[in-house]
């Protein structure tokens, strides 16, 4: 099956050379990204069907239709002097890193040889660490549980049911109608386990994840098939019996449920398995500022607040609700309101509102009203064209208020110091370096 990568907000023109996709492929895949979840949405939806070429937005991940796959990478800054293929490579593994943070899973990136990076899909990559920590886990045993059964018997296990014994057997004593727990393998995390393997192996191209897959439903074999909507989630408990099973059970709800993927199927239709960046980026930079502020007094809420922002005249209904997508508390008190972007802004060099849109401020200002917070920043990912590190680049007062608002960035790129420096971008002395004409009045945005 060929494969195409483009990258998000990019072209894909059509055609039979290089670098090409023939039309056939791309109406099939516009089709099929037509019917995600995320279509219409942020940036009119997954792919642009242009009459020359397909255009990626802001969702990510991979679209696979009749004999072709797409590829899309987030728009990510990588060293220029690379070939395409080493560049796609570092935005895998920075994407790969950032799924791991929101997740919370643990994922060793080095293992995966560099050659790797370069020649496997996302969906290839994700496919095969799922598979390395399933096996791995399975070694060590599959978990089992308790199940209460029924089952008529010729000798009695468990309890009788008495109810049932004289309503069945009354004229037939050889058999006993009996209650037991069963420790079974039969397991709704277990089902699970087997709806992703299932699910994966419809996906996966590349033959050693099929090798893979099909070794692993083989070890399956015994549990029930349950339909991906009627597999019990809300069954399954993480406890300190099967606590080595908590990053396969997120792994599995990435592939199967709708968090920032949807995935669709169907004879001829394909499969898509999408990651809409704004809300990945959201969770990951909340994680990140959960570590990072850790041990230092102060809370951190994601997705709180919710307070409303108007109440109806007539019956007091409120109306317009709020979610900042970080809040950070002392004492109680909310101090710190961060909205995430998945935006480029440009240095104020170049533009003094450093291309932040209007309604983004106005968004910032009403949290001002709400929360009654002293500090505000709009976060962004980081670019060599802001300088070399993560920073705040520019600092505002509100008309008005004592509320400043930032606008600062952060390197999604794995290293040691990023929870370092983003608590120093969080509590450290953020005035230092901003001179005063570095502080303005949000009025010049109207």
């Amino acid at each position: 099956m060929p494969f195409y990568t483009v990258r998000e907000w990019d072209n894909l023109a059509y055609g039979e050379g290089e670098g090409q996709i023939p039309s056939r492929h791309a109406d099939r895949l516009a089709a099929l990204a037509a019917r995600s979840t995320f279509a219409g949405r942020g940036g009119n939806g997954v792919l642009e069907h242009g009459r020359h070429a397909l255009r990626a937005r802001g969702v990510v991940g991979i679209l696979a239709a009749g004999e072709a796959s797409l590829e899309i990478l987030p728009k990510i800054d990588v060293a220029p002097g690379d070939t395409t293929d080493q560049q796609n490579a570092v935005i895998r593994k920075r994407l790969v890193h950032m799924l791991a943070v929101a997740l919370d899973l643990k994922i060793d990136l080095g293992v995966i040889a560099d050659l790797a990076w370069q020649r496997e899909t996302l969906l290839e990559i994700l496919i095969r660490i799922f598979c390395e920590k399933l096996t791995e886990a399975l070694r060590k045993g599959m978990p089992r549980r308790y199940v209460n059964r029924e089952d008529d018997l010729p000798t009695l296990r468990g309890q009788l049911d008495i109810i049932r014994q004289f309503t069945r057997h009354a004229v037939n004593p050889t058999r006993l109608a009996c209650r037991f727990d069963l420790l079974s393998e039969d397991t709704p995390l277990n089902r699970i386990m087997k709806a992703a393997v299932m699910r994966l192996a419809r996906l996966s191209r590349r033959a050693a994840n099929q090798q893979r897959l099909r070794e692993l439903a083989f070890v399956y074999a015994d549990v029930t098939d349950v339909p991906v909507s009627a597999l019990r989630w809300d069954q399954v408990v993480i406890d300190r019996t099967n606590r080595s099973w908590q990053e396969l059970f997120a792994m599995a709800r990435l592939f199967l449920q709708n968090r920032y993927q949807t995935t669709t199927g169907g004879a001829g239709q394909g499969t898509a398995l999408l990651f809409e960046m704004n809300a990945l980026f959201e969770e990951y930079v909340g994680r990140l500022i959960v570590r990072a502020l850790a041990g230092t007094g102060l809370t951190v809420s994601l997705q709180g607040g919710r307070l409303f922002c108007l109440s109806a005249h007539d019956n007091g209904r409120a109306l317009f609700q709020t979610k900042p997508d970080i809040l950070i508390r002392q004492g109680g008190r909310v101090t710190h309101v961060i909205d995430t972007k998945w935006k480029r802004i440009s240095a104020r060099i170049d533009d003094p509102k450093q291309g932040v849109s209007q309604a983004d401020v106005y968004q910032m200002m009403a949290y001002a009203q709400l929360y009654r917070a002293p500090r505000l920043t709009l976060l962004y990912p980081h670019h060599p064209g802001l300088g070399a590190e993560d920073a705040v680049h520019g600092r505002f007062s509100i008309t008005g208020h004592t509320t400043i608002l930032e606008t600062a960035s952060i390197d999604v790129a794995h290293n040691a110091n990023t929870l370092t420096r983003l608590r120093r971008l969080l509590i450290g002395d953020l005035g230092a370096g901003l001179t005063a004409d570095k502080v303005s009045d949000y009025t010049s945005y109207s």
